[in-house]
């Protein structure tokens, strides 16, 4: 008899990398960035679907929600989700960095620190308005091209049957980007291996221990935030098991932890949300939306603990109007500078100026920015996908035998 060979499952193939490449890292020290272009081009890669996908995700997401009214529902309840699970993220980082004591004499490499220039709040709405539509998405101004792309299908729901040509047409573009984003997705455990034995080789873990308390604070904040708040969400809000949600989504929190990137974690976030039982439809909505503007690691608990750190090697004492100011601030923040260039040290400049602190003080901890960037997206990500199946579930956008499911199905799966 013919013994069929079980393909092996994608997450495992994604932590099989991941844990190929830290092992590389640790052997072969510096010399493992030789390895960092396997990962440059799984990144280039994916760069390269995000503008037309969002795009067409976008148009074919608002055009299949239908009625206004529940489009206009589910928008207010995923930017509410974004802003609480925002603001409970800056209470925990906050509690974390007041918790440790992380100061301390810092003999970092000097790294030039300069004052950013935030914008004002109109100014940040004005540049949401994409000028140039086509513009946009060469340079991959992905919130401009998802407020685009919002009216187009809007205005395609209001001209109605004139409008099907077109529709169609888009829906088309989205199911061929649909089909090229699994080709690419096929490239993840060898663009994770070479990210990840770059990383490990370049930083080491001697580097790790002058601003150990930092990193360690970070990224307890993150895991406290990710597997009691979302977790606890999942279980508590959307009835659902929580293991059965961190299974279906390391694949996504895995490639987010090791590019760093939301935007480019954004075709397997997709893919992973699909495969719970979001609907097509509904992740197509909020994840792009969760990719610009739900920054829980990035504006909520990073801000905190970064402004305590400072604070504490500088022997500046904050009282609790200062706490007040940088869970507001940080809250804010990581909405409105979403489509800034740079936002988790934006977001930092914004909270530290609120509270008087000394913007140098980034100096500190940007020589190992990479390392912290790596959990705040990782947060982000996974924040991203439980409000697709939170809201989803209360919206009827989610299959529940699709989710409880063991066995990944390739048609949800797929992206």
């Amino acid at each position: 008899m013919i013994q069929i060979i079980k393909p092996i499952p994608f997450w495992q193939q994604v932590l099989a990398g991941f844990a190929l490449g830290a092992v590389a890292g640790l052997i072969f020290g510096p010399q493992a960035a030789a390895l960092k272009p396997l990962g440059d081009l799984f990144i280039a890669t994916i760069k390269m679907l995000v503008a037309p996908l969002v795009f067409c995700a976008i148009v074919v997401s608002i055009t299949s929600l239908g009625n206004s009214a529940n489009l206009k529902r589910l928008s207010i309840k995923t930017l509410g989700m974004f802003m609480l699970t925002g603001t409970i993220a800056s209470l925990i980082g906050l509690t974390v960095g007041s918790m440790i004591d992380m100061g301390g004499t810092m003999e970092l490499a000097s790294t030039e620190v300069r004052e950013r220039n935030v914008p004002g709040f109109a100014l940040v709405l004005l540049d949401m308005i994409p000028v140039n539509p086509f513009a946009s998405l060469a340079e991959g101004k992905v919130l401009q091209i998802i407020v685009f792309a919002a009216l187009v299908g809007i205005a395609i729901n209001t001209v109605g049957e004139k409008a099907e040509p077109l529709k169609n047409t888009i829906q088309a573009g989205a199911e061929v980007m649909f089909q090229l984003t699994r080709m690419v997705l096929k490239l993840t455990p060898i663009g994770v291996f070479g990210l990840m034995a770059w990383v490990i080789g370049k930083y080491g873990l001697e580097t790790l221990l002058p601003l150990g308390k930092f990193i360690a604070a970070i990224y307890l904040a993150a895991l406290i935030h990710m597997i009691l708040v979302y977790g606890g969400f999942v279980k508590f809000l959307a009835k659902l098991s929580p293991l059965q949600f961190f299974r279906k989504a390391m694949p996504a929190q895995l490639i987010a932890f090791t590019t760093a990137s939301s935007f480019g974690t954004l075709p397997a976030t997709t893919r992973c949300t699909n495969a719970m039982g979001v609907s097509k439809q509904y992740s197509a909505f909020v994840l792009p939306m969760g990719a610009t503007m739900n920054m829980d690691g990035c504006g909520g608990i990073y801000p905190a603990i970064a402004a305590i750190f400072i604070a504490q090697i500088y022997g500046i004492p904050l009282d609790f109007t200062d706490y007040v100011l940088i869970a507001v601030t940080a809250t804010v923040a990581s909405v409105g500078t979403a489509g800034v260039p740079g936002s988790a040290l934006v977001m930092l400049t914004v909270t530290l100026d609120a509270v008087g602190l000394p913007l140098e003080g980034i100096a500190f901890i940007a020589a190992i920015d990479r390392l912290i960037d790596m959990i705040r997206t990782c947060t982000n990500v996974t924040g991203d996908m439980m409000t697709a199946v939170v809201v989803g579930q209360s919206e009827d956008q989610l299959d529940k035998i699709q989710f409880n499911s063991k066995v990944e199905n390739s048609q949800t799966a797929g992206v």
